[in-house]
């Protein structure tokens, strides 16, 4: 099966032809870059997106907040509802744990901006 795609590994938003079979990857073309090739291949094997989102606080201001790292494609709205449950003690400074394990993916939401009380 052939798969088209843009790659969002970098701004140059390379059209990606990807071979899949038992979906993997087997060949990828169209890429500037290796990033382009990585992007591919985890994309059509098991996708992972980054989540930006804002929680609440305990003064009634949002935190601006995002996953540490990728989390499955699939666990998006799981994580989204762990942010949206969350009340930020405030102050709060860039880095700070939000949550400490997002919907069971090991991964950290972390805040983007410093908020102050």
């Amino acid at each position: 099966m052939i798969r088209n795609m843009i790659c969002i590994g970098c701004p140059m938003g390379c059209e990606l032809t990807v071979e899949v079979e038992n979906n993997k990857a087997v060949s990828v073309s169209g890429n500037t870059c290796a990033i382009g090739k990585k992007y591919a291949e985890t994309e059509v094997s098991a996708p992972t997106r980054m989540v930006t989102s804002t929680a609440k606080s305990d003064g009634g201001v949002p935190v601006p907040c995002k996953t540490r790292s990728p989390i499955p494609k699939e666990k998006i709205f799981d994580v989204t509802k762990d942010i949206k449950a969350a009340v930020v003690k405030l102050p709060v400074r860039i880095g700070d744990v939000i949550v400490e394990d997002a919907a069971g993916t090991s991964v950290q939401i972390v805040a983007t901006k410093n908020v102050e009380a």
